[in-house]
């Protein structure tokens, strides 16, 4: 349990590129500020359901090491798109293997906050609140906040 030791001022971040995660990162770093805190930008990789074109068919190391250089790729633009180059704050990005309510939940351990979209970017847009979101909100060792996405 010492490395579940509490990190004062972290706030997590789970981002994805859906509008309401952006959202999310944007008030995280305005909240970051205000407090002196840092904010972890994370985001889930996993391998696809059906990898090969006969159903399952173990990974290559190869196909692992791209699945996670895509997702650190994809959450260093998102990251700059919403914070842009040089936020007022240190925000770590971090692309963990894992499904992305596992990998929320295991980082909100020794945070202060965890701060997520109500919805990402699959499954039923009518939704009021997504997977992700509900088990963050029930199973988070921290408080969390969770962002609507406006629609613009």
């Amino acid at each position: 349990m010492a490395d579940q030791r509490e990190e004062t001022g972290r706030i997590v971040v789970g981002v994805d590129g859906s509008d309401s995660s952006k959202q999310a990162l944007r008030w995280a770093v305005r909240y970051a500020k205000a407090t002196d805190g840092v904010v972890e930008a994370v985001t889930a990789w996993d391998f696809p359901q059906f990898h090969g074109a006969l159903g399952w068919m173990p990974p290559t190391r190869g196909d692992e090491a791209a699945l996670e250089d895509q997702a650190r790729r994809d959450l260093a633009v998102a990251v700059e798109e919403t914070v842009g180059p040089q936020p007022p704050v240190e925000v770590r990005a971090e692309a963990r293997y894992g499904s992305p309510a596992g990998v929320l939940i295991d980082a909100s351990r020794g945070a202060s906050l965890l701060v997520v979209g109500s919805r990402g970017l699959g499954g039923f847009s009518g939704l009021l609140l997504g997977s992700v979101a509900q088990a963050c909100a029930q199973h988070a060792s921290c408080p969390v906040v969770v962002f609507r996405d406006d629609g613009k």
